[in-house]
């Protein structure tokens, strides 16, 4: 029954709401009980004063002055049992699902009462057969309370609550008594702090006697204790603060306390965090060792809805090993800096700003002590991009990117930078296509383009990077191209195509070279000068193929035969092409380098200018080959397992088997490429087999020189294998034989961006500093600890490679490697993980990890261990709370590798 609004005018005329359907006389109250739908009259005489019916009063004007209302607003009110209204006392009773609404506060309990006289709501639950149900709900703006019962006054809005249960920013707040104050102050006494969602019992609480509570902001204590278990526990604080506003604030992030054997006393990871404003923060860390090490970093994020997000970290690390004076005494300077900017799609659609850095010292991943990334510190390259793109649209359209690009080696500590770099280009042009309806023929199909390069290209190396030398040997250029094509039909049948290419190469530096009879000190020798200066040259090409689709199919099943292969079709692409590439002799220039002995002729070298030039020289010897290209793909039909299925399932049997070889119509001798061959072979679904190699139909001489004399005329077969290659990568896991879904692996980005692996087959790769260890509860995966299936839920990823090579009759296998991670939840809350594999070559096993994670309810238990692995041996152990506003309590060791390896 809907509720009813209820003014104070009402109360003193008397009049009352019953909760029935019907007027019972007024000397009685019409109870109905809805389990057996029996009717029971109760006579209310004895507490209902004699009511004489109303006069009307004569009196024109009152000159007395009304009292204020003692409610200022509307009172909805319900009992589903029902709503007694006490004349006599001024109480209003409400029984059962009932609920009062006045102002912003709303009560919901078993049973209500409120009184006039006091201005006080009274709410409690209803005891029936020894189990207390239906406690009230106290909701009031934006804070809710559950207690076991509850006095409210609505004219000074103070409050009692009992047993009240409140939580704020994933904080659940259980007091003994709560006193609200007034709307943002609230007292407490005997209070259990705690982010466990098992109220009731919960894993572990901070307990304290009196306690502050200012909700959405802050929780201030007296004396506090931890409790495991309900087990205290010696760590305690004479106070504490919990902070719970919904902003950003600022404050101080508390270290790691640790010892190290190599450099003392440590305290890492602590620092500040600063809330700058809803748009950026700023995270200050540090790390100090006794020895005098130490480490810093800076962590920023920023983002502004619908038009860009990102992160900057800086870490610098000055490591000092063992003591001064000792021989094993070493300090070194590590540094490394990550810029990652997104822009939103819809900020602008014609432009678009990037940046992915990761550059820094090459030793950073496999020395910094602030590091546990396997993954990362087995990866030898790290890559950063800046880009800005802009398109003109029109037609054509126009599109320009300048970029700045990073490659850095970190085992030869070299690193290659294009700073900057510009690519532009005009969209395809078809000046004589029809201005309506479909391309067709040889003329209206001829498309250009014009592409522009140019780069400023700077080669140096670790040790000088940031520094002026770094730019000495820098090299500036720029590529022009201008591709001419078309395409056409042949006999309905044959694809043809003809292109050409113009290609304008520009530099401001080339070389003279020259033979100098007094360099050397006499001796003689090439000298090489740098010429500084604008100069260019042009280039270009032609080329045309053929190509066509043949289709086979072999049928296996008559006509009233079940077969489980009904038919196979073969589909092969065939293709020739013919490429020409002129010789720019006029490039070329030559110097003689006389001989010592009279009788031996002087050497003539012949060089180009352009030879350093970051797009290439231009070709000295004139090429005219032909390609040939042959794709096969072998396909079949079988009868499905499911019987309700009318159509039969198709499966690929050999997928992209291709060949492919070129004869060179302008060479002397060996004029026939090595034949290369790959393809891939489907094993069962997700696993594929997939190979590559290359045969030559030339043979050896004795010295493993190769001549111009067929292999197979010279004893051998018709082709040698020269090299080959065989990998495989298998994922599956316990839901593959659940439901047909996909296993998506967890992906680290920051290592796959650098060209490792997107698993963990060399680990799980996290940072000993990384917050997102804590992880909220709210996002974790909600586990059924009751019910728990009894097939046990496992992944597992395999990764073979094998390398074969036979190009001077080695006959070896170079590389043969077998590599796996699994993880496996052996309970609810238990779970291991392991990768590990094995070189066949070298005989040894490869970098092994074990993870152990134990999930503690509101905390969380984590070990990795390294045992095998060269330097990267080590292991980490952590356990905290999850939760991120009580991130700091945590206690995490860790071994670091052994860097004296």
């Amino acid at each position: 029954m809907p509720a009813l609004c209820l003014r104070l005018v009402l109360f003193f005329f008397g009049i009352g709401y019953l909760n029935a359907q019907d007027i019972p006389p007024k000397n009685e109250v019409v109870i109905e009980s809805e389990k057996d739908a029996d009717t029971t009259t109760v006579s209310i005489s004895p507490f209902q004063p004699p009511i004489n019916e109303a006069v009307q009063d004569t009196v024109k004007v009152d000159t007395v002055i009304p009292e204020p209302e003692m409610l200022q607003d509307i009172v909805d009110y319900y009992g589903e049992d029902y709503v007694y209204i006490d004349r006599k006392y001024n109480k209003v009773y409400m029984y059962n699902n009932a609920f009062i609404v006045y102002e912003d506060m709303r009560i919901d309990a078993g049973l209500i009462i409120l009184d006039l006289n006091k201005n006080e709501i009274s709410a409690k639950g209803i005891d029936s057969a020894g189990v207390y149900s239906q406690k009230p709900v106290f909701v009031q703006g934006p804070n809710e309370a559950k207690p076991d019962s509850l006095r409210f006054n609505t004219e000074t809005k103070k409050a009692i609550v009992y047993n009240t249960v409140t939580e704020n920013q994933g904080i659940t707040v259980i007091a003994q008594t709560t006193k609200k104050e007034n709307d943002s102050v609230y007292f407490l006494r005997n209070v259990k702090f705690t982010t466990s969602k098992n109220v009731e019992d919960p894993e572990y609480y901070f307990y304290t006697r009196k306690a502050k509570f200012v909700p959405r902001k802050k929780v201030v204590t007296g004396l506090t204790n931890m409790y495991i278990a309900d087990v205290p526990t010696p760590i305690g604080l004479p106070f504490a603060f919990f902070p719970l506003t919904e902003n950003r604030t600022s404050g101080f992030i508390i270290p790691t306390i640790g010892d190290n054997n190599n450099r003392g006393f440590f305290f890492q990871n602590g620092g500040y965090y600063f809330a700058i404003n809803d748009y950026i923060d700023l995270t200050i860390l540090g790390d100090y060792y006794t020895n005098g090490s130490y480490g810093l970093r800076g962590e920023t994020a920023y983002s502004l809805r619908y038009k860009f997000s990102g992160n900057i970290s800086v870490r610098y690390e000055n490591l000092i090993n063992s003591e001064r004076g000792f021989p094993d005494f070493s300090q070194s300077s590590l540094y490394n800096i990550r810029w990652s900017h997104q822009q939103d799609q819809k900020a602008n659609p014609t432009s678009r700003f990037s940046a992915s850095v990761n550059l820094g010292s090459s030793r950073f991943f496999r020395q910094s002590i602030n590091q546990v990334n396997n993954a990362s510190a087995l990866v030898n390259t790290l890559s950063s991009s800046v880009s800005y793109a802009k398109t003109f649209e029109g037609e054509p359209q126009v599109n320009v990117t300048v970029a700045a690009t990073h490659q850095q080696n970190t085992n030869t500590e070299q690193i290659n930078m294009s700073l900057p770099n510009l690519n532009a280009n005009v969209s395809r042009i078809f000046p004589f296509a029809p201005k309506s309806g479909v391309k067709k023929g040889i003329i209206q199909n001829i498309n250009l383009q014009y592409d522009l390069s140019a780069e400023n290209r700077i080669t140096t190396v670790d040790s000088l990077f940031f520094k002026s030398e770094m730019f000495n040997d820098a090299e500036v250029g720029a590529r022009h191209s201008i591709p001419i094509s078309t395409n056409f039909k042949i006999f309905d049948y044959v694809s043809a195509s003809i292109s050409t290419g113009l290609n304008e190469v520009w530099t401001l530096k080339t070389i003279r070279e020259d033979y100098d009879p007094t360099a050397n000190d006499g001796e003689g020798g090439v000298v090489r000068d740098t010429v500084s200066g604008f100069d260019r040259f042009l280039t270009y090409n032609f080329s045309t193929s053929l190509g066509t689709t043949l289709y086979g199919m072999f049928n296996f099943e008559k006509e009233g035969e079940d077969k489980k292969i009904k038919a196979v079709r073969h589909v092969m692409r065939p293709s020739i092409s013919y490429n020409i590439n002129p010789a720019f002799d006029q490039y070329y220039d030559e110097y003689t380098i006389p001989s010592a002995d009279p009788t031996v002729n002087a050497e003539v070298v012949q060089y180009t200018r352009f030879q350093n030039s970051i797009y290439g020289r231009p070709g000295s010897t004139f090429a005219s080959s032909l390609g040939f290209n042959l794709s096969n793909t072998l396909e079949a039909k079988v009868r499905s397992k499911d019987t309700t299925e009318t159509e039969p399932r198709k499966i690929i049997l050999l997928n992209n088997l291709n060949f492919r070889t070129a004869y060179n119509l302008a060479g002397d001798s060996l004029r026939l490429d090595p034949l290369s061959f790959s393809g891939s072979i489907p094993i069962v679904k997700k696993l594929d087999l997939n190979f590559l190699g290359r045969l030559d139909p030339y043979a050896l001489d004795n010295s493993n020189n190769r001549i111009e004399e067929w292999n197979i005329d010279n004893g051998g077969s018709l082709f040698r294998l020269t090299n080959a290659n065989i990998s495989f990568n298998y994922s599956f896991s316990s839901k593959d034989f659940e439901r047909d879904e996909d296993d998506d692996p967890n992906l680290n980005d920051e290592t796959f961006r650098n060209g490792g692996r997107p698993d963990d087959l060399f680990g799980d790769s996290t940072s000993i500093n990384d917050r997102a260890l804590t992880r909220d509860e709210e996002t974790e995966r909600e586990r059924n600890v009751d019910w728990y299936n009894f097939s046990i839920p496992w992944d597992l990823r395999v990764a073979y490679t094998m390398t074969y090579s036979n190009q001077r009759r080695q006959n070896e296998i170079s590389s043969q490697s077998l590599m796996f991670s699994s993880n496996v939840e052996l309970s609810p809350r238990w779970s291991v993980g392991v990768s590990s594999g094995y070189d066949f070559v070298n005989k040894g096993v490869t970098l092994t990890q074990l993870r152990f994670v134990r999930d503690l309810e509101s905390w969380e238990l984590r070990f990795n261990w390294t045992p095998i692995g060269s330097i990267n041996t080590s292991w980490y152990f952590y356990v905290g709370i999850r939760s991120n506003v009580l991130s700091d309590i945590k206690y995490d060791q860790r071994r670091e590798p052994d860097r004296g390896l």
